[in-house]
């Protein structure tokens, strides 16, 4: 009985260990990157929902990140909408996958970008530019498809204006500092050390959300001792906690 027994356990951890070694040789390195049209791209977190495993583009738009084929790719930012793209044999085969994402409105990429901007004096007379006529186009001054012209959604999400709640509380909190969006030291460790599925599904967060969510957990001070792998249930708890704020903060206004 002992020996039947043994030789069962074998089998399974035999079993467990091809399962485990063919799950590795599937998996395999994807160059990508992520484009614009209007504006640089950069600050873009990539998950793939499939593993725990994810990463963040460099200055350049570019990523690496292990996946198979039929492996979904989530691209959130704070700037871009988000993008959802399902891997398949040729883009294993092409050097580099490019990833085009659209950005979500003039209006809240002003409220991102405004932190850096340098306004420069008029000099000379300024009667030519009060004389001057100008005229807008659908490139400077993009329309958000996805909105009513009456800037209402039934039964939907403004994330333009949640961007903004979010922003501003956190200025509000924070009055001497403006780059929220720069300093993600802890929004990348728990790229890498938290499940995709867990901010998704758990914690019922959209695709759209989760790059601002990580940000403002990261504008709470406690955050940064919580970035150690002995910690995990207290990071995990913590998560749980700002997420319920995160969602009252959302939720205002509507």
């Amino acid at each position: 009985m002992k020996i039947k027994l043994k030789i069962g356990i074998l089998f399974i951890t035999v079993l467990c260990c091809q399962s485990i070694f063919a799950q590795a040789e599937t998996d395999k390195m994807v160059k990508g990157q992520v484009r614009n049209q209007l504006v640089s791209v950069e600050d873009v977190i990539v998950f793939n929902t499939k593993h725990h495993a994810g990463t963040r583009v460099n200055a350049y738009g570019s990523f690496e990140i292990l996946a198979s084929v039929n492996d979904t790719l989530v691209f959130s930012s704070l700037v871009f909408k988000s993008k959802r793209m399902i891997l398949t044999e040729k883009d294993f085969i092409t050097p580099k996958i490019i990833v085009p994402l659209d950005i979500f409105t003039n209006e809240l990429a002003e409220v991102v970008i405004l932190a850096q901007k340098q306004v420069n004096p008029v000099t000379g007379s300024t009667q030519r530019i009060v004389d001057a006529k100008y005229f807008d186009d659908a490139l400077s001054s993009p329309k958000n498809t996805a909105m009513p012209s009456d800037q209402t959604i039934d039964k939907g999400m403004d994330f333009v204006r949640i961007y903004k709640g979010i922003l501003k509380t956190m200025r509000n909190d924070n009055p001497g500092k403006q780059d929220f969006y720069k300093d993600t030291t802890f929004a990348d460790y728990v790229i890498s050390h938290v499940n995709y599925s867990f901010l998704a599904n758990t914690l019922v967060l959209h695709d759209d959300q989760i790059k601002l969510f990580l940000v403002y957990c990261e504008n709470d001070s406690k955050s940064r001792s919580l970035m150690n792998p002995a910690l995990e249930f207290q990071l995990l708890d913590f998560l749980t906690l700002k997420n319920k704020e995160f969602k009252k903060i959302s939720a205002g206004g509507k």
